[in-house]
């Protein structure tokens, strides 16, 4: 089997799907008994402004539909094609509004997905 190189790997995880992405995830820790927990750096005192700053700079948003609108048909199918649900559970999440639809996904993808959303018909929240 070639190896591949770094930036092969990158590309085939921009193709996946949060939901994939987690299951790969876990499946990599489970095989190499390893977490994928992040890096904590052990840093000095900091001063009062740091907590402030990471306030500021937020970097992960949840979408959340709260409400389908008149055209229900097609914010199911923006939905499934959004998280990759099959259509009943896509159809059980539009029904059961409000609901996430993404969760902690950064700014531009959450901006882009209320935006296929609102075309739709839809109402959605970017929190």
């Amino acid at each position: 089997m070639a190896k591949l190189t770094q930036d092969e790997l990158l590309a085939q995880f921009e193709e996946m799907t949060l939901i994939e992405l987690s299951e790969f995830v876990k499946a990599f820790e489970e095989k190499f008994d390893v977490t994928a927990a992040a890096a904590v750096a052990v840093a000095g005192p900091a001063g009062p402004a740091a907590p402030a700053e990471a306030e500021e700079e937020k970097d992960e948003f949840d979408v959340i539909l709260t409400g389908a609108g008149d055209k229900k048909i097609q914010v199911i199918k923006v939905v499934r094609e959004l998280t990759s649900l099959g259509l009943k559970e896509a159809k059980d999440l539009v029904d059961g509004t409000p609901k996430p639809v993404l969760e902690k996904v950064n700014k531009e993808a959450a901006d882009k997905a209320a935006e296929a959303l609102k075309g739709a018909g839809a109402s959605v929240e970017v929190k």
